[in-house]
């Protein structure tokens, strides 16, 4: 299934046809694709070029570190999350590492690397659901994460897989049209809540 989206502004495909599925297919990610995802995220934009993000990955075929990570994600995420081919965990570092202080940039830097890393997955035909829904804790228990480190987002690559393979209370949400609040409710100018573009 693909939910191409209806854009109110020609964009690029690639981001028109990026949408989280739960609904994986059985086939594996080859580690040479995997490699090529994470070289996208490598080369992120971030503030004072720190790259304040750290993946954990593992693919299914690894069983052991597969299940550790599946492990950390919260029950309902499990569910569906136990089919894609390759699991993983975004972490932002606290603080800068030349000066120590701490850097409010990071999490958003691990956004723009996942973004690219989420692009570029795209370009393969394969496909990124991030998750919020994880366990922090065990996380840093499970892997020996420094305190410098956040556990931030959970993620799950793989191949487009069928919807009937869900719950049926997920198989609605995967069926959902994708929605986005107009450019006038998020783009200001000249004072906050004044629309840039009004509609």
């Amino acid at each position: 299934m693909h939910k191409h989206a209806v854009t109110d502004q020609p964009i690029l495909d690639v981001f028109a046809r990026r949408w989280s599925p739960r609904a994986f297919a059985a086939e594996s990610v080859p580690d040479d694709q995997l490699m090529i995802i994470l070289e996208a995220a490598r080369w992120a934009p971030s503030a004072f070029n720190e790259q304040p993000w750290r993946f954990m990955i593992a693919r299914k075929e690894e069983t052991a570190d597969y299940e550790r990570l599946l492990g950390c994600l919260t029950p309902g995420n499990q569910i569906w999350a136990s089919h894609a081919a390759v699991l993983g965990l975004g972490f932002a570092r606290k603080t800068y590492t030349y000066n120590g202080k701490t850097n409010r940039h990071a999490w958003h830097d691990l956004g723009l690397a996942s973004a690219q890393l989420i692009a570029q997955a795209m370009a393969l035909d394969l496909y990124v659901h991030l998750m919020a829904g994880i366990d922090a804790q065990r996380i840093r228990r499970e892997f020996g994460v420094s305190d410098d480190f956040e556990p931030v987002t959970g993620i799950a690559i793989g191949y487009l897989g069928d919807e009937k393979q869900l719950p049926q209370d997920l198989r609605e949400r995967e069926l959902e049209p994708r929605e986005r609040r107009p450019l006038d409710a998020s783009v200001f100018s000249g004072s906050w809540g004044r629309p840039r573009y009004p509609g």
